[in-house]
C-alpha cells in the first residue's frame, strides 16, 4: 500500500486556513496547559480569539510527529503583545484551532 505524502503548508497558507478556522470559535479549543498560561499570563479568551484572527507568523509553520501543522501566531491586542502557539487539526468536517499554550 501507497502512503499519501503530507499536505504541505507555507506560513501564509497556514494563516489562510487558521483565519478561516478562528473565524468560527467553536473549532478554537484552548489545551489545560494554555488555559493555566493564560490565568498565570493574564490573557484573556478574546485576546487570543483575535490574536488567531488577525496575528502574524512568528515561528514558521511546520508539520508535528502526529501529521498536524503548528506555528506560533503574534498579535498586539489590548495593550499587550500576546503570541498563541497553535495547531491546526484538519479534520474531514474542516479544521479546528487546537491553542497549545499561551505568552506575553
Amino acid at each position: 500500500m501507497i502512503t499519501p505524502l503530507p499536505f504541505i503548508l507555507n506560513d501564509a497558507n497556514f494563516l489562510k486556513r487558521l483565519r478561516l478556522a478562528a473565524a468560527d470559535t467553536s473549532r478554537i479549543v484552548a489545551m489545560p496547559h494554555a488555559v493555566k498560561r493564560m490565568k498565570q499570563r493574564r490573557v484573556t479568551l478574546n485576546q487570543v480569539v483575535e490574536c488567531l484572527r488577525k496575528g502574524m507568523v512568528s515561528e514558521p509553520a511546520h508539520l508535528t510527529p502526529y501529521g498536524d501543522w503548528k506555528a506560533t501566531i503574534s498579535h498586539r491586542c489590548g495593550g499587550d503583545s500576546v503570541s498563541v502557539a497553535v495547531v491546526l487539526e484538519m479534520k474531514d468536517n474542516g479544521d479546528y484551532c487546537i491553542v497549545i499554550t499561551v505568552m506575553t
